[in-house]
């Protein structure tokens, strides 16, 4: 599986669609097999989502990304993982294990999707392993 990680001083870039750097990584079995920095040119939603296909990549981890870019990376068959904040080594540990989920990687003022910002009412809602699941209201 070929992961991009976007980054910017060590830490996930807080906005992938100005980002232009982004580390390459190969993994398998759960564990980092090479890793390849790489230089994005584009910054146009269609032009980035094809440069970043044509790494060859099927994970995306990063930041805040437009519903533009996040939606022409999804068509071209990349998994987005979005609104993501952290040491970039930890952020990667942490997607290698299966929790890249937990509370703490996720940016200030993420709100699950389905929710709308500033909404007082609570709504639990539980990691499936894929995405966040709403399991009740209260």
């Amino acid at each position: 599986m070929k992961v991009a990680l976007a980054h910017w001083q060590g830490r996930v870039a807080p906005v992938f669609d100005v980002s232009d750097n982004v580390y390459l990584i190969q993994c398998a079995g759960g564990r980092e097999i090479k890793r390849e920095p790489k230089t994005l040119n584009h910054h146009d939603p269609l032009s980035r989502a094809k440069e970043v296909t044509g790494l060859g990549t099927q994970v995306l981890i990063c930041g805040a990304v437009s519903t533009p870019l996040e939606t022409a990376l999804a068509a071209s068959g990349v998994r987005v993982i979005g609104f993501v904040c952290g040491d970039i080594e930890a952020v990667l540990r942490a997607f290698l294990s299966g929790s890249l989920h937990r509370p703490c990687f996720r940016m200030p003022g993420w709100v699950p999707q389905g929710r709308p910002a500033g909404c007082r009412r609570l709504i639990k809602r539980q990691w499936s392993g894929e995405k966040w699941e709403k399991t009740e209201r209260r």
